[in-house]
């Protein structure tokens, strides 16, 4: 039954789908959890559909409080909300169910079909069974945009046009190839906290000096290398600043930790909220044969300023590390799981880049210039056809969560030829 909130009137959708879309009798079947958003005064009108494909991996779509993009969207279309797989409300996938696994291979096994292309064939199920087959828009936040790429590489006719924003793939790019770029990138916004806060940098270095055994909230150790988790929002528009205020209360009159700050320190750098963001942070960039390891580690190594022990402390970016399945209590039961992920060096494809780049759904996407999580040079790699692409420096990757009402507006005009892109 619908349901009223301020500004939009609510429905929730669920359908079972298979785990494993490849053979259905593998693993059983999930429940798959969509909230459908509409204007109160349009309830009855019989609007295109508009997909939100959420940013990730591994996080649930957003629940609305009224107004930003949501309100935008509103104004022309029905707002289809997807809790992912494995996420919010889409039998949660967490350390229980990873447990309940005989082995790491098969968890494994398990945890590899929650990938993009089973979104995407969850969407096309919710689609055809709940929505009568209709044609919809997608927009996709950040990897949100990854899952627009697989979804016009598998399922182009159920698109009338796509938005993206933040989020075109590096598709031609291996992981490897992605931290590459984006150990760059994070080392540029590293030097812009430095120039506006430089005691903050100092303040950073005597806190790792401090530590010791210092222990958080929650009882895991307070390492250098957790320390420098505090660096992963540095990519958004407000991230320089609350890497600031957090520290401004780090210590306590006397020197020591403050309450406040280790318990901050649990919420910004935590994955209790979404332990499948850490596990499949590297998977979504594996297709066809690639060589086993951590790609992340592995080009952390070969940055010496990001060592622990260095000085001043660079704090590091989107980035996930094998320590962290031991340091990160939520993520310990996933640990044989992610190492064997990590081991394998075959894996299918997620675009087809023929499809691709002779596609005829208009694309409308914004990119950011120095946004640490989604390299601009390597989204611009891929072929795509009818794409335009706006790229800009007003925003950084949360463009469309701090000014969703200027930017989605831009979008649709774009995708319907009513304004020129300038910034490609």
């Amino acid at each position: 039954m619908p349901y009223a909130m301020t500004g939009f009137t609510v429905r929730d959708h669920r359908v079972q789908v298979p785990v494993d879309w490849s053979a259905p009798d593998r693993f059983g079947s999930i429940e798959v959890f969509a909230r459908e958003l509409v204007d109160p005064e349009k309830a009855s009108d019989d609007l295109p559909l508009l997909l939100f494909l959420q940013g990730g991996p591994g996080h649930h779509g957003p629940r609305p409080l009224g107004g930003g993009w949501v309100a935008a969207a509103l104004e022309k279309y029905r707002v289809i909300l997807l809790d992912q797989r494995g996420t919010g409300r889409s039998s949660p996938l967490d350390g229980r169910v990873i447990g309940g696994l005989p082995d790491a291979a098969r968890a494994a096994d398990y945890l590899a079909c929650f990938r993009g292309d089973a979104i995407v064939a969850d969407a096309e199920h919710l689609r055809t069974t709940v929505f009568g087959g209709r044609r919809w828009a997608t927009l996709g936040q950040s990897y949100g945009g990854f899952l627009t790429l697989t979804y016009l590489s598998r399922h182009p006719e159920a698109l009338t046009r796509c938005y993206v924003t933040g989020g075109l793939p590096p598709a031609t790019a291996t992981a490897e190839d992605v931290y590459a770029a984006t150990y760059r990138r994070q080392a540029a916004r590293n030097r812009e906290l430095a120039r506006l806060y430089p005691s903050d940098v100092a303040l950073l270095g005597s806190i790792a000096h401090d530590l010791g055994s210092t222990v958080l909230p929650t009882g895991e150790p307070l390492t250098v290398e957790r320390l420098q988790q505090l660096g992963q929002p540095l990519g958004m528009s407000t991230g320089l600043d609350e890497v600031h205020w957090l520290l401004d209360t780090a210590r306590t009159p006397s020197g020591d930790l403050s309450d406040a700050f280790l318990a901050s320190v649990v919420r910004s750098t935590g994955f209790e909220s979404g332990p499948l963001y850490a596990v499949l942070q590297e998977v979504i960039y594996h297709q066809g044969s690639r060589e086993p390891g951590w790609a992340a580690q592995a080009e952390h190594d070969r940055w010496p300023s990001f060592a622990a022990g260095a000085r001043p402390l660079q704090l590091t970016g989107e980035a996930v590390f094998p320590w962290m399945y031991e340091q990160h209590r939520v993520l310990r039961p996933f640990r044989g799981a992610a190492e064997e992920l990590a081991g394998r060096t075959e894996w299918p494809a997620l675009y087809d880049l023929d499809r691709l780049a002779a596609n005829e759904v208009p694309v409308a996407a914004v990119q950011y210039y120095d946004d640490p999580y989604v390299d601009l040079d390597l989204a611009l790699a891929t072929s795509v056809g009818n794409l335009d692409v706006w790229i800009t420096n007003e925003h950084l990757h949360d463009g469309l969560r701090v000014a969703g009402d200027t930017i989605l507006p831009r979008l649709f005009d774009i995708a319907a030829g009513k304004a020129r892109v300038t910034g490609r």
